[in-house]
């Protein structure tokens, strides 16, 4: 049975808001929740961005049950690995062992921020190489010192550890994130229902490891009014990762979406209060292999309605997958 998810959009909800959410989440029953680490959201129209950090210590302290994870948080640019360590070590604590710490190479949407440029991709995936070892290095507790191609670590540690180490997820692509993702991670996450990527992962030593996708919905009871508010926040998604990875601004987004319509909005996402539909949108996954998949309610303001509505009507349904 694949184990549903709710995800904190930090791009469309202010930090107080995304607790409540995750505290409406976990007691509608979702299996886990996820959490978007950007500076900036993907179009102005979603008009937040929250430090991702900061709302995982409330959410922690918040709730008791539901597993929290980034989904993802880049480790290379804004953040240097060494800090990221202790941040993941802090969250395993205050969450009394519920949390993963999920990576990726990044998107210069979020990135660029700090003025160090945006390399090309497979410099972006040796920086993540580098920085994924560093972790796993500040993770046994001890001093560690490094000079690598990308990073320095002068004497650094952990003093403050939790008895359970948290797994460290992997984003992939393509071929070459998923053979990194195989060698390193203890899950892989990706944002399509690719078999592909699945295999790449368990071709280099991904196999029997969690498998986490994301699937952004729209919920209404008003079919019409789903699908406009699909198209004003989502219709970036539809440009694929090569284009969402390299542009810088929500500018960009809004340019490079201007022909994209409604309708191709809809064909993508399922939109409405039609259960099966939702149901039929998530089952690709369930094929190709995934077996959690975390749900993005589109709509910072209609998330109480669509908890209640998933509580009632749609995990009941999505349980029989």
């Amino acid at each position: 049975m694949v184990r549903i998810g709710y995800t904190m959009m930090t791009e469309q909800a202010g930090p107080r808001e995304l607790v409540s959410h995750v505290v409406g989440a976990e007691r509608a029953g979702f299996d886990f929740s996820v959490i978007s680490d950007h500076s900036f959201p993907w179009l102005e129209s979603q008009g937040h961005a929250p430090y991702a950090w900061s709302v995982l210590g409330a959410a922690a302290q918040a709730t008791s049950r539901i597993p929290l994870m980034t989904y993802v948080t880049c480790p290379t640019f804004r953040y240097h690995p060494a800090v990221v360590a202790q941040k993941a070590a802090t969250l395993q604590i205050l969450s009394e062992g519920r949390f993963r710490l999920g990576l990726g190479s990044g998107e210069n949407l979020n990135e660029h921020i700090i003025g160090a440029g945006w390399p090309a991709a497979h410099v972006r995936l040796e920086m993540l190489e580098e920085a994924v070892d560093i972790i796993r290095r500040m993770f046994t507790g001890e001093y560690v010192s490094h000079h690598g191609a990308h990073f320095d670590v002068e004497n650094a540690k952990l003093w403050d550890l939790p008895d359970e180490l948290p797994p460290i997820g992997i984003a992939v692509s393509g071929p070459r994130s998923c053979e990194l993702a195989g060698r390193h991670a203890d899950l892989v996450i990706a944002t399509e229902p690719k078999r592909e990527l699945l295999e790449g992962f368990d071709a280099h030593g991904g196999a029997g490891k969690p498998r986490v996708g994301q699937l952004p919905v729209c919920y209404d009871t008003d079919q019409d009014a789903a699908v406009a508010r699909a198209h004003d926040q989502f219709r970036w998604s539809l440009g694929g990762w090569k284009v969402n990875s390299e542009l810088p601004g929500p500018v960009g987004f809004d340019q490079a979406a201007q022909y994209t319509r409604p309708e191709d909005v809809a064909d993508a996402i399922p939109c409405g209060n039609d259960v099966d539909a939702f149901v039929e949108a998530v089952r690709p996954y369930a094929e190709a292999g995934f077996t959690e998949v975390a749900l993005v309610q589109i709509g910072g303001e209609h998330q109480e309605p669509f908890l209640e509505w998933a509580e009632a009507k749609l995990l009941p349904a999505l349980r029989n997958l």
